[in-house]
């Protein structure tokens, strides 16, 4: 209660005082600096652990010490480029290259199976070998798909397609895929296909049971080929037995737990594990987080974990924040993607899973797989810059030191009919059924289909008393002085009585018995 004469108190406060690192997060360009922070981070975190997990076996096999991070370093530099290249790209190119990107990724798919093409290693043909470097087209497999198939289904979504037109071509042409990466053999890079493809569905829209029927249809065709294969089906069994046989199947699942247990809540200290003098096979590469565990303790794994789950955070709050329905699933299925190759990884180093082969993406030995990470990141981090906040800060002059940095273009603001236009006409279902009877129904008598209403504009109805203001072309089918376009003529309209107040016929006369007809009733036409 308030006495008179006293002016009402102010409510109380219902949310609590933000803190520093609150209004850190509130800022607009906070998302595009947490992606550049993390890329760089991972990134400087795999160079280091891949030298130090490398150095004794590129010792023990070419006298130096440095071959394979020599090799990692050049994946890292083409992954610095294409980031770059990425943060500059605007939206409307990267739907434009999305589709024969994909084509191109489906024809290196099936050249590398061909001997003599495609470079054979350790029973597998999965690289294009150009001398110094070499080239793994399934990597690049990933982003083809899932930015074809963000343009896809943002383009489906916009036209109001229905749940075929959502599914097909998108789950044929993402099966496809899966299977010339499994003809390679390389089923975790199929495993990886395969969970781009789900995100994308999923952040569609799809009907919960469908989604529901297409994940267990994955994971049982997972299943059945995990036992096709002779090397596949002895990892699910030192998965399901993991003390049967520890020299033998279980042998480099057992060494990394070893190396684990080894390091402790601190580690052994940079460089000091023992287990990458050939006691853990795959050290740099497949098993990379043991040796963290080993080196830099708990704490270290627990710091890469961190930087994933905030990788998570920030990747699913761009697609929330995103105004384009491109970038939004763009987003959200490249989040899904890079976060379940790390969860996957770390599962079967920490034996949660079985063993797949799946790297730690920006940590592991791979320069493929490293540039073509850093090429997502570069993406994701665009799609930061293009959140409305984010927009609206950068034209107003708050860049930051990044952006003045790198010299990065303003985002441009997303326009729904601007990307209705940038549209492919291949990627439009085609019209349902009523909506083709309803086109058929608007037909004029001479066969042509009407004119419809542009959007944003109303349709106005013009008056017939007004003569004078209709086109030369009207009035050649109103009887007058016929032009050399027009196609039929009508008879001359007689013409109204003297006094008559319409243009089409006059009043009638009252009836006996009958009332005299007003202006609005049933039988005046105006």
């Amino acid at each position: 209660m308030t006495t008179a004469g006293q002016p009402p108190r102010p409510p109380r406060r219902t949310t609590p005082p933000r803190t520093r690192i609150g209004l850190w997060f509130g800022r607009p360009l906070a998302s595009f600096h947490l992606v550049v922070t993390i890329a760089v981070l991972l990134t400087v975190l795999g160079l280091v652990m891949v030298l130090s997990a490398s150095s004794a076996e590129s010792f023990a096999a070419d006298e130096s010490g440095y071959a394979l991070f020599t090799q990692q370093l050049i994946g890292v530099v083409l992954g610095a480029v294409a980031f770059y290249v990425a943060l500059r790209l605007p939206v409307r190119y990267l739907r434009k290259l999305s589709f024969p990107l994909f084509l191109v990724s489906i024809t290196m798919l099936m050249l590398v199976l061909i001997p003599g093409i495609g470079a054979e290693r350790q029973g597998a043909r999965r690289w294009f070998d150009f001398g110094v470097v070499s080239f793994q087209p399934s990597e690049l497999a990933k982003v083809a798909l899932v930015l074809w198939g963000a343009h896809l289904l943002a383009s489906r979504r916009s036209e109001h397609g229905n749940i075929k037109s959502l599914l097909i071509p998108l789950l044929p042409a993402g099966l496809l895929m899966c299977l010339l990466v499994v003809l390679q053999p390389n089923l975790s890079t199929a495993i990886a296909l395969g969970i781009i493809l789900v995100a994308l569905l999923w952040f569609a829209g799809l009907n919960a049971r469908l989604f529901g029927a297409v994940l267990m249809t994955g994971m049982a065709l997972a299943t059945v080929l995990a036992f096709t294969a002779g090397y596949r089906s002895n990892r699910v069994k030192a998965w399901l037995n993991p003390g049967e046989d520890t020299q033998g199947l279980s042998y480099q699942s057992t060494q990394a737990k070893y190396s684990l247990a080894d390091g402790g809540l601190f580690g052994r200290g940079l460089g000091q594990s023992r287990a990458k003098w050939s006691y853990l096979p795959n050290a740099h590469n497949d098993f990379i987080f043991a040796i963290i565990g080993e080196e830099l303790g708990m704490i270290g794994c627990l710091a890469v974990i961190g930087l994933f789950g905030l990788f998570v955070y920030t990747g699913l709050r761009i697609a929330m924040r995103s105004v384009d329905p491109f970038l939004r699933l763009l987003t959200a299925g490249a989040t899904c993607w890079v976060f379940g190759q790390a969860m996957i990884n770390i599962g079967y180093v920490v034996g949660l899973l079985p063993v797949t082969g799946l790297q730690l993406p920006l940590v592991s030995y791979g320069g493929t797989s490293t540039a073509i990470t850093l090429l997502m990141f570069g993406i994701i981090a665009s799609a930061a810059r293009h959140e409305p906040e984010a927009i609206a800060a950068l034209h107003a002059g708050q860049e930051g030191r990044i952006a003045r940095a790198l010299k990065l273009p303003l985002p441009a603001v997303f326009s729904p009919k601007r990307a209705a236009m940038a549209r492919s006409k291949s990627t439009r279902p085609t019209l349902a059924a009523q909506d083709r009877k309803r086109l058929e129904s608007r037909k004029g008598k001479d066969g042509r289909p009407a004119r419809t209403a542009e959007p944003g504009r109303t349709r106005t109805r013009v008056s017939s008393s007004r003569t004078d203001t209709m086109s030369p072309r009207s009035t050649a089918y109103r009887g007058d002085a016929p032009r050399g376009n027009a196609r039929r003529s009508e008879p001359p309209r007689r013409e109204p009585a003297a006094g008559s107040r319409s243009a089409y016929r006059p009043r009638p006369e009252p009836q006996p018995g009958r009332p005299p007809v007003r202006s609005g009733e049933r039988g005046y036409r105006r």
